[in-house]
């Protein structure tokens, strides 16, 4: 039988590409930074079994909040706004949603991990 292949490599591919990116590694995963915030890491699941990324969203994270509603053995919420999808060379991580979570979490670390929207303050009367 021939061996699945790896399908973190477009994602990884697409990660270096990005803008003012440096790739690490963390533990067991290959890690991606814009200047000192982390935005993707990716690698082999837990215990080697398939394959994990992990995500710092913004936008991405009501539908990420819905994934792992309804697929919990395949997406999970962290940490504040880091999101873990897991997956297999046969069941792959769906480029439309890695691709367009990738962007919205580069664009966080890069504007240095900024809130979700601008908070406006109002004076005081």
């Amino acid at each position: 039988m021939a061996e699945a292949k790896d399908p973190t490599g477009a994602m990884k591919k697409a990660a270096a590409a990005l803008p003012d990116v440096i790739v690490g590694t963390s533990c067991s995963q290959t890690s991606f930074k814009a200047g000192k915030k982390a935005f993707l890491y990716v690698g082999p699941g837990a215990k080697g079994v398939g394959y994990k990324a992990m995500f710092n969203l913004v936008t991405g994270l009501d539908e990420a909040a819905q994934l792992a509603k309804e697929e919990p053995e395949r997406f999970a919420l962290g940490t504040g706004s880091w999101v873990t999808a897991r997956f297999s060379a046969e069941e792959p991580l769906p480029k439309k949603i890695w691709s367009r979570w990738l962007k919205d979490s580069h664009a966080k670390a890069a504007k240095g991990g900024a809130a979700k929207k601008k908070v406006t303050r109002r004076k005081k009367a």
